[in-house]
């Protein structure tokens, strides 16, 4: 299997198959530190397949969905999962559905080093934005996309996850421009032209 990227220190991404549906479930159950924090419970025992199946609703048209796997070293294990929308609401939007790091690898950089590979991919694909939702007090996911570069555009109440419902930041990273320029405001102001859904007032 061809890597989708590559970003040094033997860290690459993968793009997964249903045949690795198994390999999924297994790393799920064993870095359940995600669905505590934000569902107290653990991931389901048909999580991974259940990952696999989700789609987002209708109102939500995209061109493709990916799913990632994360290795690291001589190891053919994972590192990590994650899954990607492309061309979420509007082309040129890259979404970030789910994106774990193995707990035992956290506090190493693997996390950074991994976003910044698939965000450069993305950028080479012709992605303009990324986006994602992280789950208010989730403190972790919180610092780590704001150090990433990422700005909220709202909030999103009322969404569920497992035994919890929760509220959701969306956030949005420009990936022409760079932070406190001219260029990233106007880039931000073009993206909530385009997805009504994200504006603040919507």
């Amino acid at each position: 299997m061809s890597n989708l990227f590559s970003c040094g220190d033997g860290l690459c991404c993968r793009e997964l198959v249903q045949a690795d549906v198994p390999a999924v479930q297994r790393f799920l159950e064993a870095n359940p530190e995600y669905f505590w924090t934000v569902g107290d419970e653990p991931p389901r025992p048909d999580e991974a397949q259940q990952e696999f199946d989700d789609r987002p609703p209708p109102e939500m048209p995209y061109r493709r969905l990916r799913q990632l796997g994360f290795y690291g070293g001589d190891t053919n294990s994972l590192i990590g999962y994650g899954s990607l929308l492309e061309d979420l609401m509007q082309p040129g939007v890259c979404h970030i559905a789910l994106f774990i790091i193995a707990t035992a690898r956290h506090g190493q950089g693997d996390a950074a080093r991994l976003y910044q590979g698939l965000e450069a991919w993305a950028r080479g694909q012709g992605a303009r934005w990324m986006r994602l939702g992280v789950v208010v007090g989730n403190e972790r996911g919180e610092r780590f996309w704001r150090r990433q570069g990422f700005v909220e555009l709202r909030q999103r109440e009322g969404v569920p996850a497992g035994r919890r419902i929760n509220t959701v930041r969306v956030m949005l990273k420009p990936l022409r421009s760079t932070g406190l320029c001219p260029e990233h405001e106007a880039e931000i102001a073009q993206y909530l032209s385009q997805v009504a859904r994200d504006r603040p007032e919507a």
